[in-house]
């Protein structure tokens, strides 16, 4: 029996690369069927997570069987998700115009379906540049630091994906009428950025890096070296949680009247580092444990899992030798997909060209 709440769902994803493929993984952990059309069998890797919990076809795309047989699957689906630039799908004759109606058509790029740079290369820190979020992280005197591909890939991308797909699925219980899915990581990405455009708006957030509340400048919303050369984050925003964190550091209460005066961070910064520096990290991350000071220490990632809170909530978890995340979020009736390794690629072919009635298409793959 399938379950999840999505287990109603199915869905046809052509493969690819970066945030269409882990939309497919994310919708799949929750139930859905997910069918990737791929170009060519390979073996099982479980290295390769956004596979997991997928079926796949493989299937020739420039011969007339295999468009047959991609066309009966996407007759056959609720949702279609395509990475490709804008113009490829219509050229092999599988665009919008030429599927169902009822047919929600996701399509995950970069710079989006129209615009000059609509059919120009590119990848999460130039489309992450072009928003203006790029400019703020890092330190004031460097150049940026991308944030690995977190921000306009996964954010800006993959969840503004699904979060078009299940909008138009739950607006075709209304009209019976599917649409268009136009997700562009340059749209997501300023999308998230309404707390820094209103404080930009405000006169309370300034262009310079490392100059603000949220970007390092600020002495209680950084990382700090400890004696070991660990790190710990300090995120003690509020004045309450303030007070929590001059207590346990030894410093004074009167510290809070000049907790956003910015003409005080320097000096707070370098006494906070002295301070932290005097002990390790772990030694600190006692002394906060249980505390509202906003402390916590900078794990690795083969740190994270075994993390005490992590290990209850068991968020992270390990199939032979690969470390990877439980299905997310979680629900109060609804049960997840249980979590296996990624099958091959192709290892289902016959058995969704049977479903399809069409036995031959998958021969000249």
């Amino acid at each position: 029996m399938k379950k999840g709440p999505l287990s109603s769902l199915m869905v046809v994803e052509f493969s690819g690369l970066g945030p269409a493929p882990l939309a497919g993984q994310l919708l799949a952990d929750l139930g859905a069927e997910v069918i990737t059309v791929d170009r060519k069998a390979a073996p099982a890797d479980p290295t390769d997570i956004n596979r997991r919990g997928k079926r796949s076809v493989v299937l020739d795309l420039k011969s007339e069987q295999g468009l047959e047989a991609a066309r009966r699957l996407i007759q056959a689906s609720d949702v279609l998700i395509e990475g490709f630039r804008p113009g490829v799908m219509e050229r092999l004759g599988l665009g919008p115009d030429a599927c169902p109606e009822k047919l929600i058509y996701a399509r995950m790029t970069g710079w989006g379906q129209h615009g000059p740079w609509s059919q120009t290369a590119g990848h999460d820190i130039n489309y992450l540049a072009l928003t203006g979020a790029l400019y703020a992280m890092g330190d004031g005197d460097r150049p940026p630091v991308p944030p690995m591909n977190l921000v306009a890939d996964y954010g800006g991308g993959t969840m503004f994906l699904i979060f078009g797909v299940l909008s138009a699925v739950i607006e075709r219980g209304i009209s019976g009428k599917g649409q268009v899915v136009d997700a562009a990581m340059v749209d997501g990405v300023p999308a998230m950025m309404g707390l820094i455009h209103g404080m930009l708006a405000q006169g309370r957030w300034t262009e310079q890096r490392a100059d603000n509340w949220l970007d390092g400048a600020a002495p209680f919303y950084r990382c700090y070296t400890c004696a070991c050369g660990g790190f710990v984050a300090v995120g003690a925003l509020e004045s309450q949680f303030y007070a929590i964190l001059l207590e346990k550091l030894g410093l004074p209460d009167a510290y809070r009247s000049s907790q956003n005066d910015k003409d005080t961070w320097p000096d707070r910064t370098a006494e906070f580092a002295r301070i932290f520096a005097s002990q390790t990290r772990d030694d600190w991350a006692v002394c906060f444990d249980g505390t509202d000071a906003c402390v916590a220490p900078v794990l690795t990632f083969s740190e994270a899992a075994s993390h005490p809170h992590m290990a209850a909530r068991q968020n992270l978890l390990t199939l032979g030798n690969v470390t990877q995340s439980a299905p997310a979020p979680r629900f109060s009736r609804s049960e997840t997909r249980n979590v296996d390794h990624p099958r091959a690629t192709g290892a289902d072919t016959d058995a969704i060209l049977a479903e399809l009635h069409l036995a031959d298409a998958g021969k000249n793959a």
